[in-house]
């Protein structure tokens, strides 16, 4: 005795049933490529329902998927926004990548010309200060000398000034200005200390 009296159709009504119920729960773009998970499911249902009927289910194979069209064009509709959106992801991520790599890249450009700045800086500092010492140097060097040339009884710092002042008046006399020099009241210390080694200057 069997509990059911027409076999045929109570597996093809039950497939059906069952089918609908697998199909429902998956994703419009997941229903045509799960074809092996839903012959499983598909499967273990039929085999569980028509165990008391005397049938044992071994295997369910479904051979095809037609939906109708209005699910089919929901179904491209789907996909394209799916493609589109995973375009403008890749996009957005691209332009992305590209401006962090241009800040990257001018964040080292900028550090680069400030240390080349820095270090510009540096070495003119270094130069100045190197050309200092050396004049400092060598008009130590030349007080020395004007010391040993005119001995120690005349200040050499009087030699200099006087020299200075020379040069300068020489320079205004050669311009093409005017030969009027109008020298201020405290210039007459300066002129005293020339006139204080004008024996020096007779002597050379």
């Amino acid at each position: 005795m069997y509990e059911i009296s027409n076999l045929p159709n109570a597996i093809e009504k039950l497939t059906q049933t069952t089918l609908r119920n697998i199909i429902g729960e998956l994703e419009l773009d997941e229903t045509l490529t799960s074809r092996d998970t839903i012959n499983t499911k598909l499967r273990a249902v039929l085999d569980d329902a028509t165990d008391k009927w005397g049938v044992k289910v071994n295997r369910v194979e479904l051979q095809d998927i037609i939906p109708p069209s209005t699910v089919l064009n929901a179904m491209e509709k789907q996909m394209q926004a799916e493609r589109n959106k995973r375009a403008q992801i890749l996009t957005s991520e691209g332009e992305k990548a590209a401006e962090i790599l241009a800040s990257e890249g001018e964040k080292t450009a900028i550090i680069n010309r400030a240390d080349a700045q820095k270090q510009q800086a540096i070495l003119h500092a270094e130069g100045e200060a190197q050309a200092r010492i050396r004049k400092a140097e060598a008009e130590a060097k030349a007080i020395e000398l004007i010391t040993e040339a005119v001995g120690k009884s005349t200040n050499p710092a009087n030699y200099l000034l006087a020299q200075k002042y020379i040069q300068m008046m020489q320079e205004l006399a050669h311009g093409d200005k005017t030969k009027t020099v109008y020298l201020p009241y405290e210039a007459t210390n300066l002129l005293g200390s020339i006139g204080g080694i004008k024996d020096l200057f007779k002597s050379e």
